[in-house]
């Protein structure tokens, strides 16, 4: 009996599937990881039946201490080549991790190379290419290649052709490419909307923002000494001037990862020991998202969309950058979107092309602003427009007329709350019976983490902590969940975002409260009693069905 028969006598694997996966198997892939490849058995299940089958030990990884001193003695460029994770050492021999520990050519070499007896035991590729990451950082076979072409040539670096690349980790391009492709892989599959590189004195860090919370990258030491390679591919991929180390640059990459298409929006800014870059992420995904989706209430959404069925008027969204604005934004205009309707909008920068609307990308340095982009606007008669940000007087002056004279007009404002936004536009400038005329609704919102489904934990909340958030109820109310932390959440205890909201809808009262310029704490007060619901108050709502966690809530959110 083989192996893949012991499987099948097991009742983990069908005939079909193995047959799938020998017509699929890819040059010199062994059978058992094209049937992991292939989702036909799942890797945690393959390993323990593999080591009873081949009648030897196995472990975990994830859940064994490893020694960091006989990882610090073998180099990188040598696990990688035999992929083996070095676990410790066990009396007189070093204990080694594998994939493949039958493999005896493959264990001779190691055992040659370490100078030592082997304790060989048996773990999963996943499980030792994680262990590969996290001991010797991101692109650590990479690095120590680089090292060794610095030594006799230059490193190359080829300038891409325009259209999208596919980036993946099987290529064979110049080290620093590949080392680059590697970064944005990584925290491509990480779920990462930024990626940044930063130098300083001693170290070049590279942290990815996941779900709004910055994380360190684990990264070789001798990474530092291509920080000027670095910066220069990502450069030229963006199109940028190489030569140029003084002024801030941006740029713009179109790339292809695991199949999807990506837009990549790079920033470069000179700092005291070199440049520093910004990566952020968009995918139509991630963008483009319908007003359900969006986590807005029952009722909320019920007001949002009485709001933007007016003819004319003006909605606003407050909050501040990363919070997910634009995309409460295109989700209205993509509820609006019909054929009858003209749309246009003006975006620094566009995130996301919808099909239907003619979008405008501004351009200071030829004099293409909010402000003058509006005009030009008006002389194509559309009915409904989208500004970007409103940042100055001269944008807003002609944002809120352009919103008396029959359009409906959608932007953005960097304010705490939704009051906060009447305060803001009156302070740019603006006369307040011009805001208490054209402004329909102001939304603040927050981005908050949801709890992560495969580790959602219930615990009973504690009375102080209710108490200080005025957490009501009794019983089961008083029940709240946590994320434990595991695998699928990079033991975070969170997976994805979801928005919470503060929706100010303008009635007649409001309107004569901003005529009157009162400050924003007594719009608000009026406002709480014509029942609208303020972001911490939302945000607990979402603590009492288990999307979120307290912690989230009074991280975003203030009283």
């Amino acid at each position: 009996m083989n192996f893949e028969q012991f499987l099948m006598s097991k009742d983990v694997l069908l005939e079909k599937e193995l047959k799938r996966a020998e017509q699929s198997r890819r040059e010199n892939e062994d059978l058992v990881d094209a049937l992991v490849r292939l989702g036909s058995i799942e890797e945690e299940i393959l390993i323990p039946l593999k080591a009873e089958f081949y009648k030897v030990p196995y472990i975990q990884l994830k859940d064994t201490k490893i020694d960091i001193e006989i990882i610090r003695k073998i180099p990188a460029k040598f696990v990688y080549h035999y992929n083996f994770i070095p676990v410790g050492v066990s009396g007189t021999k070093i204990k080694v991790a594998t994939a493949d520990p039958l493999d005896i050519q493959t264990m001779d070499d190691i055992k040659l190379m370490l100078h030592s007896d082997l304790e060989v035991v048996l773990a999963g590729r996943n499980d030792i290419a994680a262990a590969l990451k996290r001991f010797y950082g991101v692109g650590a076979e990479t690095v120590a290649k680089m090292i060794e072409e610095t030594e006799t040539a230059t490193i190359k670096i080829d300038i891409p052709e325009m259209q999208a690349q596919d980036i993946d980790d099987h290529g064979e391009d110049a080290s620093m490419i590949k080392f680059v492709n590697q970064i944005l892989l990584e925290a491509y599959r990480d779920r990462a909307t930024d990626i940044h590189i930063e130098p300083f004195e001693d170290e070049l860090r590279i942290r990815y923002r996941i779900d709004g919370v910055l994380y360190d990258t684990s990264l070789p030491p001798s990474i530092k000494n291509f920080h000027t390679g670095i910066v220069s591919r990502i450069k030229i991929m963006a199109n940028l001037n190489i030569a140029e180390r003084r002024s801030p640059q941006d740029g713009r990459i179109k790339i292809k990862m695991e199949g999807n298409d990506l837009d990549l929006r790079v920033s470069v800014l000179p700092t005291a020991y070199g440049e520093s870059v910004n990566i952020r992420l968009l995918s139509s995904y991630s963008m483009l998202m319908s007003l359900k989706e969006l986590g807005i209430s029952d009722n909320d959404l019920d007001i949002l969309q009485e709001t933007i069925r007016k003819p004319y008027g003006m909605i606003l969204v407050t909050g501040p950058t990363g919070s997910g604005k634009t995309t409460s934004l295109y989700a209205c205009l993509t509820r609006l979107n019909k054929i009858e309707k003209k749309i246009i909008t003006i975006e620094d920068p566009i995130e996301y092309q919808i099909k239907g609307i003619s979008q405008i990308q501004v351009m200071p340095k030829i004099g293409l602003t909010f402000a003058n982009g509006l005009r030009s606007m008006l002389r194509h008669d559309p009915d409904i427009m989208m500004v970007g940000e409103i940042r100055d007087r001269e944008t807003a002056d002609t944002a809120i007329r352009i919103a008396l004279t029959g359009h409906l007009v959608f932007s953005t404002l960097h304010t705490n709350d939704a009051a906060g936004a009447i305060t803001r536009l009156i302070d740019m400038g603006v006369e307040p019976f011009l805001v208490s005329s054209s402004v329909e609704c102001i939304i603040a919102q927050r981005l908050v983490r949801v709890i992560c489904p495969e580790c959602k934990t219930e615990v009973t909340c504690e009375k102080e902590l209710k108490k200080h958030l005025g957490f009501l109820g009794g019983g089961k109310k008083d029940k709240v969940y946590i994320g434990k932390g595991c695998e699928k959440c990079k033991f975070t205890g969170y997976q994805g975002r979801t928005a919470i909201y503060e929706m100010l809808v303008i009635n007649d009262e409001i309107r004569d409260l901003i005529v009157k310029r009162v400050p924003a704490n007594i719009i608000k007060k009026k406002a709480l009693e014509n029942k609208m619901v303020t972001l911490r108050n939302n945000g607990l709502d979402k603590v009492r069905e288990g999307v979120t966690s307290l912690e989230e809530v009074t991280r975003v959110t203030q009283v």
